[in-house]
């Protein structure tokens, strides 16, 4: 993986980036950067599989629905001074891509805090925007499915996604984020390790 051509990418396009070998390398820098403020977190398995919760919480009040699961807890994330999230999959040209289910994930790094971390596992760099999509919807998308127990086909046979239009489904919204949002500091975090779904 050629991450110094990602790096030139992704800042060529307003990100800034940093990259890291281990899980607890990136853990240990984000937990020394981010220090008393508030944090919404995104639903992540890539934070959970961190321990990013309980790294960040001594010094920190955090927002996360995967500890305290209602709809009140998002809004209180959609009110934090830092957003941190992971993605369903990047691109090696310098894009993100996500797909929600609710859509806080996607209006959080779109429009909301001042700074909004990135997290990546090696497992989500793709080659380019289709590649990208094809990831978070047949790759991403049936585990998170799993993940929260929709009844969608995707869930049922895990294997891709069926564009199915049934109450459960699961991708609702696909951002494409070309370029960081005007106004908010955005960096993307690359470990080199596979993390998350």
């Amino acid at each position: 993986m050629d991450y110094e051509t990602i790096r030139k990418n992704f800042e060529s396009h307003g990100f800034s980036t940093q990259f890291f070998a281990t899980n607890e390398e990136a853990k240990a820098y984000l937990a020394e950067t981010v220090q008393r403020t508030t944090i919404g977190f995104g639903s992540s398995m890539t934070l959970q599989e961190l321990g990013l919760y309980e790294a960040l919480e001594k010094k920190n009040t955090i927002a996360w629905h995967m500890k305290t699961p209602s709809m009140y807890v998002r809004r209180l994330a959609s009110h934090a001074n830092v957003y941190i999230t992971s993605v369903n999959a990047v691109t090696e040209t310098g894009e993100i891509v996500n797909i929600d289910r609710i859509g806080n994930r996607v209006a959080m790094t779109a429009f909301g805090p001042r700074n909004c971390y990135y997290i990546v596992g090696k497992n989500k760099i793709t080659k380019n925007v289709a590649e990208a999509l094809h990831r978070a919807k047949h790759v991403a998308g049936p585990k998170n499915a799993q993940r929260v127990k929709s009844e969608t086909p995707c869930a049922v046979l895990g294997d891709k996604c069926y564009d199915c239009n049934v109450p459960g489904r699961i991708c609702r919204m696909t951002m494409i984020t070309e370029r960081a949002p005007y106004g908010m500091q955005s960096e993307v975090i690359f470990i080199d390790q596979d993390l998350g779904l």
